[in-house]
């Protein structure tokens, strides 16, 4: 036989799929929910995590490339003070605590604004090698952290000068939500800076213990800090869970800063930090599961599966394994005893056909009629095998659609709606600030062009900007007249003769494909001359791309979408049940309940910068359903029992309808066919199992009846040699 054909396998594989399936809804769906905090919740905290450190990442990778690339344009114009280079980097970019410059030569100090840098870290003899200028991180006498970085200015003639800038460890706005705390922590577990909800001890201590915890998993390689087959982050996160007192519990996330783009190292994801978040989560036990209900299931599943076995076996499997028997039977030339006919279905025709052969076999003519070639009525094996697949969906069907439906009721962890207002915030002011670090480049730019600069010069500069920074589609400087100086990347939106905007941020392209979001920075010493530069609106939806958020829309004043993090069409207007947030003018979250149960934020650009002008709002939204909470776990456990369940009928049977079924049914029109008188066609057994098996004996049987003797005149030919002495 077989190993994976006949009769037996299918039915057996299915006994044992549905024992399995009987434990496994026992286990599953009748074991009480005990978790004290959602599991929503803590993978809530791992986004928070994220953002923190994504937005940390950012900060620290734009500051060293704004102070390097002003460096650099000051290099390439004319020699200016050292007073004038300070006063220009602090009016543009007003982010570093404190600046300086010095002579590198005597290490005098040159000037210097803000706070004092502490340039005892600095040896000035070894800014030569290889990593001199690379940024360090320097602990104060206070305990505080500053990452200093470091730029050369250079001019012929004069000695070279080293422009220092120091920078906190923060984050720039992150919204911590109400009772969180965040840190940065290096990679020995040490808090390097905090922030937010320390007011006790009890949280500086967790937070602290926190800290080493995340350094130790920090310190994974990313790809194997993972589950097999995960994506998002592409650096190492995680949360975390502490200490509890009465009904509150502290959770954690953390997340190593990481570079954008796998194996693209920054200056920043260098560093080897870590962010670390802490939060005070209520945490209840939630008993939404009834054991009864789990054994019940099971039950039902053991006794229809019981039900749907004993028919195969009574219906389908002993019938056939008895006509293998009788078909062997006769071919061995054992024809005394009648054979043995099934009641019904296609097993039934085989018998009453191997009947009517047996008393061919014996001299019996093929039109002679007799009991066993009466009609067989009853079901065949098709319809025993659907009668098997609906008692199956029995079972099934309510699990998938029925039972434990999860309905608009469905309680949201509050937590859970604080930290989509937050994550909101966070990424609302990130897209911010991203709009108006772009206008503070154009603003350096435009700074050193002046009425000598030639067109050369200025596309030079334009294509090194780009090259620094890929926010830009296209850059070019426009006259007073409206006429292009100089350009660089793709063909400019501008139209001919039209002269610069006076608004530093703008979006047009309104009936297109594409918004254009064009930023535009004043040239001092040009006339009215402007730098322009236009916004790949992908770089604006890249900001926008964030685990757990959902669906995330940048709207503008009027309601209409300008980005997203997903399919959308340029300028259709919000989904109407984002309307009320939006209205409000102010960062707001609710859970929406109705057919469908969302968690959805809203929160506007808030803070100074050119892209405040814009007004422009950040949309976030996302079902309910989706997160990890015990109701729609408990759900999904019961959809996919019932898909488990549907899963074994539809392969065991559609097995079996393959293997023996079709086979049978093929089996019976050629014994009859046989019975009948056709003793020309020749039957070839298709498989090796117990159908084949009777196919081949129908074969043997079918060239024994053609040696047989004729009968002539109504009597029968005597074979030579018979009845002669």
């Amino acid at each position: 036989m077989s190993l994976l054909g006949g009769i037996r396998p299918p039915i057996a594989v299915l006994s044992v799929l549905l024992l399995s399936l009987a434990g496994i809804t026992a286990l599953t769906l009748g074991k009480p929910d005990n978790a004290l905090v959602p599991k929503a919740v803590l993978t809530s905290q791992q986004y928070v995590a994220e953002d923190g450190a994504i937005a940390l990442r950012a900060s620290l990778d734009e500051s060293v490339t704004d102070l390097t690339g002003t460096a650099t344009l000051f290099n390439e114009g004319k020699p200016v003070s050292a007073d004038t280079v300070l006063d220009k980097v602090g009016t543009v970019y007003q982010k570093w605590r404190g600046t300086a410059v010095i002579e590198i030569k005597s290490g005098k100090m040159l000037a210097a604004r803000g706070e004092n840098v502490p340039l005892t870290a600095i040896e000035l003899g070894k800014l030569s090698r290889g990593d001199g200028l690379s940024p360090r991180m320097v602990r104060l006498e206070n305990g505080q952290t500053r990452l200093i970085i470091l730029a050369l200015l250079s001019w012929k003639g004069r000695p070279q000068q080293l422009l220092v800038a120091s920078s906190t460890l923060s984050f720039p706005g992150v919204d911590l939500g109400p009772g969180r705390a965040i840190g940065v922590v290096d990679s020995t577990g040490r808090l390097l800076s905090s922030h937010g909800a320390l007011d006790s001890e009890r949280a500086r201590k967790q937070l602290a213990s926190f800290a080493k915890t995340a350094a130790r998993k920090g310190r994974q390689h990313p790809i194997k800090a993972k589950e097999p087959g995960a994506g998002g982050y592409t650096g190492v996160s995680g949360h975390l869970t502490g200490g509890a007192a009465e009904d509150v519990r502290t959770v954690g996330g953390y997340a190593t800063l990481t570079p954008p783009r796998p194996g693209e190292p920054t200056t920043a994801s260098s560093l080897g930090l870590t962010v670390v978040t802490e939060v005070d989560v209520s945490a209840k036990v939630s008993q939404i599961t009834r054991p009864a209900f789990g054994v019940a299931a099971a039950g039902g599943l053991l006794l229809i599966g019981g039900l749907a076995v004993m028919v195969l076996l009574g219906t389908v499997q002993r019938p056939l394994i008895r006509l293998f028997l009788e078909s062997r039977r006769l071919t061995r030339g054992d024809l005394a005893r009648p054979v043995s006919v099934p009641r019904a279905g296609e097993a039934a025709r085989v018998g009453a056909a191997l009947e009517r052969l047996r008393r061919q076999l014996q001299g019996e003519p093929a039109d002679a009629p007799g009991p066993a070639a009466a009609a067989r009525k009853g079901l065949g094996a098709r319809a025993l095998l659907a009668v098997c697949a609906v008692l199956l969906l029995v079972w099934s069907v309510p699990l998938m659609l029925v039972l434990n439906r999860a309905d608009s009721s469905v309680k949201v962890p509050a937590q859970i709606v604080h930290d989509q207002k937050s994550r909101t915030v966070t990424l609302s002011d990130r897209v911010r600030r991203a709009l108006n670090e772009g206008h503070a480049d154009l603003s350096a730019v435009a700074a050193l062009i002046g009425d000598r600069t030639t067109p050369e010069d200025m596309k030079k500069v334009l294509e090194r900007t780009m090259q620094e920074h890929d926010r830009y589609q296209s850059m070019y400087v426009l006259g007073a007249d409206g006429e292009i100086l100089a350009r660089a990347g793709d063909s400019p939106h501008h139209e001919d003769g039209k002269a610069p905007s006076k608004q530093a941020i703008e979006v047009t392209g309104e009936g297109g494909k594409k918004p254009v979001v064009t930023a535009t920075a004043q040239a001092p010493g040009r006339g009215g001359a402007a730098v322009v530069g236009e916004f790949r609106i992908e770089f604006v939806n890249a900001l926008l791309g964030r685990q757990g958020m959902g669906e995330v829309r940048v709207v503008d004043a009027k309601g209409r979408v300008i980005g997203g993090d997903s399919g959308y069409i340029a300028f259709e207007k919000a989904p109407s049940y984002m309307t009320s947030l939006l209205a409000a003018k102010q960062a707001k979250a609710t859970v929406q309940r109705g057919g469908t149960v969302r968690v959805a934020a809203a929160a506007p650009f808030s803070g100074g910068g050119a892209a405040k002008s814009l007004q422009w709002s950040l949309a976030s939204w996302q079902p309910a359903a989706g997160l990890a909470i015990p109701e729609y776990s408990l759900q999904n456990r019961t959809v996919l029992a019932g898909l488990l369940g549907l899963t074994a009928a539809a392969a065991c049977l559609g097995w079996l309808h393959i293997v023996v079924v079709r086979p049978l049914r093929a089996l019976a029109g050629q014994a009859e066919a046989l019975a009948a008188g056709d003793r020309k066609t020749v039957l070839f057994p298709r498989h090796h199992d117990e159908v084949g098996a009777v196919v081949r004996s129908l074969e043997l049987i079918r060239q024994q009846l053609q040696g047989q003797p004729r009968k002539r005149d109504g009597g029968s030919r005597t074979p030579a040699g018979v009845g002669r002495n």
